[in-house]
């Protein structure tokens, strides 16, 4: 079970925000780069970029700040990477510079010709991204909720050759609710590839539960406003989730 710290870029500080809203935000750092050194030192085994400026302009913003990380912590783990990745020379430059992996939302569910070439191009580098409230699929930085059914999109994009989905119920994100299990085991149960949880996680409670129902397809979960307010150790975290997988073996 892969617990991933996120980082959150808005103006190149580190921040939170509330259901996606710009304007609710709470910073948590000024050095992205030190951040990740953190999380690093803490155990972290991939981390989740998010340039939260990109997914509003539709253009990567956030670019110093995202190396200043990929220098920092790049050459020990994987990154991740959603947020104004709306073109190919965006993706392949991403990947030049040392991200793994780059996170397609919006402009997969708009563009899907996009995304399907972007998985021709970058095999084994694409994740798709879907945001939704009460089982459909948002976009835009989540200010715009389409008619879209999330395991249909997610079956459609799967045989395009996505590595994985990240699925956040953008109505408990950043809320500390608790992660919307029972929907994201119904996502990850009708797919092949793995599905990482995003949304609402609170507390080492949701970590037990999540690692409950890792042989669905659930594969990991997106670390966002609990481990930074201290809701969530993360180092204690991500030891309890060792101890559950192993005992699954």
């Amino acid at each position: 079970m892969l617990l991933i710290p996120a980082i959150d870029l808005k103006d190149g500080r580190c921040v939170r925000l509330k259901q996606g809203d710009m304007n609710d935000s709470t910073t948590f750092g000024e050095d992205p780069a030190a951040m990740a050194r953190r999380w690093l030192d803490a155990g972290a085994r991939r981390l989740h970029l998010v340039d939260l400026n990109g997914a509003f302009a539709g253009k990567p913003v956030n670019e110093p700040a995202i190396k200043a990380i990929i220098k920092e912590v790049g050459d020990k783990i994987p990154i991740q990477l959603g947020g104004g990745i709306r073109d190919l020379d965006t993706i392949e430059r991403y990947l030049d510079d040392g991200l793994s992996y780059v996170i397609i939302g919006t402009a997969a569910v708009k563009n899907p010709g996009f995304l399907k070439d972007a998985c021709s191009a970058f095999g084994g580098h694409i994740i798709v991204g879907l945001d939704a409230k009460d089982g459909k699929v948002a976009t835009d930085g989540w200010s715009k909720l389409t008619g879209h059914e999330v395991v249909d999109l997610a079956q459609k994009f799967q045989d395009y050759g996505v590595e994985g989905v990240i699925y956040t119920d953008i109505g408990r994100d950043g809320m500390l609710t608790g992660i919307n299990i029972e929907a994201t085991v119904k996502l990850a149960q009708a797919l092949t590839i793995p599905v990482i949880a995003s949304g609402g996680l609170s507390d080492i409670a949701d970590i037990e539960r999540l690692c409950a129902v890792f042989g669905d397809g659930v594969e990991g979960v997106i670390c966002g406003r609990s481990i930074y307010t201290g809701a969530l150790d993360f180092s204690a975290a991500q030891v309890r989730a060792d101890e559950l997988m192993a005992a699954q073996t």
